[in-house]
């Protein structure tokens, strides 16, 4: 994300029964309602966002007991990503590793260690994949490379069809299993070549990456095309699978319907929600229907805003 700039707690226990009990709510809802009607906020606490002072290395959320949100502080680094952890009865899942200046591993560590000693085990596999390849979501990969039971997926797009098992990228989503919870990849180039979302049917989660998130969604005016094609078999998708929200890897919108934060401000005061309701996936396909073919010309929306930026190499 960053690199297309034109410049170029702990969780608590009462808080992760609460939010257990909300995911098991959610998985109940029904599809006809999905996106219909204003939902009750996923998360019990307000994100970090520079505004306290002080403030963690990273903050997580938990969906269930088996769903995390991690969030690198603004602090650290200006794009403050979020990153998903998700676990299965074989293996978890982590997507992104977070933006320079970053120590997601050791929130990482103990979030598995705390998922072992809930289920009396001993190890479980963990796959580290990513959202996209922009360093913003894979700065921390260094970190997990040497890491005991740890495969971290390659950042190309051969390598995500390899590891994924993709053999008509980018046209075929597949299924993924992590013991007992099948998550469907969804490949999506535009914004940047590699880039995938993450479908989770149990909790009806889209994980979007930077295609999609309260923010700028920065499309090289040479990938329009890709951008285009991905978003619309997205919409495809959501038509046929209920969800319940699409959370992606940024928060860069206040809740002033329109309006963002200034690049790379130290502070987000009065900051967007990090959940998308699924209609905001027909609004985006809409919206790049348009012409987007001039750099540094942005289409405004309430909720993000489509910022087609200078040609790339990938």
């Amino acid at each position: 994300m960053a690199c297309l700039v034109p410049s170029c707690r702990r969780h608590q226990p009462a808080r992760l029964l609460a939010a257990i009990a909300l995911a098991l709510g959610l998985s109940a809802t029904p599809a006809a309602a999905v996106g219909s009607a204003p939902s009750p906020p996923l998360f019990a606490e307000r994100w970090i966002d520079g505004t306290n002072g002080a403030e963690p290395a990273t903050q997580v959320q938990a969906l269930d007991a088996d769903t995390f949100v991690i969030r690198q502080s603004v602090h650290s680094n200006f794009e403050a990503p979020f990153l998903y952890l998700l676990f299965g009865r074989d293996r978890a899942l982590l997507v992104d590793t977070g933006a320079e200046g970053g120590s997601i591993r050791p929130t990482v560590d103990r979030l598995v260690d705390e998922w072992l000693a809930a289920h009396k085990r001993k190890r479980i596999a963990l796959v580290v994949a990513h959202s996209h390849s922009h360093g913003d979501h894979v700065a921390g990969d260094a970190a997990f490379q040497a890491r005991p039971d740890t495969t971290v997926v390659g950042l190309k797009p051969a390598d995500v069809a390899a590891f994924f098992g993709i053999g008509r990228w980018p046209d075929e989503v597949v299924r993924f299993d992590l013991g007992g919870r099948a998550l469907s990849i969804l490949p999506t180039p535009g914004h940047q070549a590699a880039a995938i979302m993450v479908y989770d049917p149990r909790l009806k989660m889209l994980l979007s990456g930077d295609t999609l998130y309260p923010g700028r969604l920065y499309v090289p005016v040479n990938f329009l095309v890709d951008n285009r094609a991905s978003v619309d078999r997205l919409a495809k998708f959501a038509a046929r699978h209920p969800i319940r929200a699409v959370l992606g890897a940024h928060i860069e919108m206040s809740r002033t319907a329109g309006r963002d934060y200034p690049h790379e401000a130290a502070t987000h005061p009065d900051e967007h929600p990090l959940e998308l309701p699924a209609s905001a996936i027909a609004e985006l396909d809409a919206g790049l229907r348009a012409s987007l073919d001039v750099p540094e010309k942005p289409q405004v929306h309430d909720h993000f805003i489509i910022y087609p930026v200078a040609p790339r190499s990938e």
